[in-house]
């Protein structure tokens, strides 16, 4: 039985790209960085190395899980920072909990209870596939993708949005059993049962952990944050944007990768006070 078991989304919250910085200060002043990820020969993601470090020791203490929309493929570019050689997590939740990982692994039993409970409660991919196509103007549309066939996105031209589309958007999805969320450049549909929570739900059994802390910036991780005994969300991001927040999740000031190094500092201590966390 672990005691802590800490689970973090990935993107803008615990790591960043180059444009998801937000290094508002003279260059001279700007943090150390840490490249955690790279893909074809680039650096595409960073964090501090304060947060580096910090992360090391809060990996070696807790059961730390990162729980990311990322797709396996895309989770498995990113090398975090842990407390021995070739590290990496116990567990971790991918395609927003369509994937449960366990050393690396993708746990076969988790997939076919996604299956099952998606099948038995929302409409299918296509008909959202479909949908996207006919209502996504080519003209501020970049990409349209799907994820591990679990979940469409769009990466899209932001600024150029027609006013009202992402509501309207919301709206179809939410009569067929899935939700919306707009991340930076990226639009996600995604099945109402598919959740970071359901995932981490899953994993709280089999370690049988006694405080459960967690962190994220978007739509797709508030039932994530309502799922802990605390939570922590950035000063960016979805969440910080509609004003989101919940009795026991900390919403901080901090943007960018000082964000990213304040919620593992803060997490870190709650671990290390070895205390369960009260509200």
């Amino acid at each position: 039985m672990t005691q802590f078991l800490v689970a973090s989304d990935l993107d803008r919250t615990l790591i960043y790209s180059n444009r998801a910085l937000a290094l508002d200060m003279p260059d001279r002043l700007a943090p150390r960085l840490l490249a955690v990820e790279v893909h074809d020969g680039r650096a595409l993601s960073f964090m501090t190395e304060q947060s580096a470090a910090m992360l090391v020791e809060l990996a070696g203490a807790a059961t730390l899980v990162p729980a990311t929309t990322r797709t396996r493929a895309q989770y498995e570019r990113v090398n975090l920072p842990g407390p021995t050689p070739g590290w990496i997590p116990s567990y971790a939740i991918c395609a927003n909990g369509g994937h449960i990982l366990v050393d690396g692994v993708p746990d076969r039993d988790w997939q076919t209870e996604i299956r099952d409970r998606l099948a038995a409660s929302c409409a299918p991919l296509r008909e959202v596939v479909e949908h996207l196509a006919i209502s996504a103007d080519p003209e501020w549309t970049h990409k349209r993708k799907t994820a591990e066939d679990l979940f469409a996105y769009l990466v899209v031209e932001r600024a150029e949005l027609p006013e009202g589309w992402i509501e309207e958007l919301t709206g179809w999805c939410e009569e067929r059993g899935w939700t919306v969320s707009l991340q930076g450049r990226k639009v996600y549909a995604v099945p109402a049962p598919l959740t970071k929570s359901a995932a981490l739900a899953e994993v709280e059994r089999r370690t049988g952990a006694a405080t459960v802390l967690t962190a994220g910036d978007s739509l797709l991780d508030a039932e994530l944050l309502l799922a802990a005994d605390h939570g922590w969300r950035p000063g960016h991001g979805e969440l910080a944007e509609t004003g989101w927040t919940a009795p026991a999740v900390t919403a901080l000031n901090h943007i960018g990768v000082a964000a990213g190094e304040e919620i593992v500092r803060q997490m870190l201590e709650r671990v290390r006070a070895g205390a369960p966390v009260t509200v």
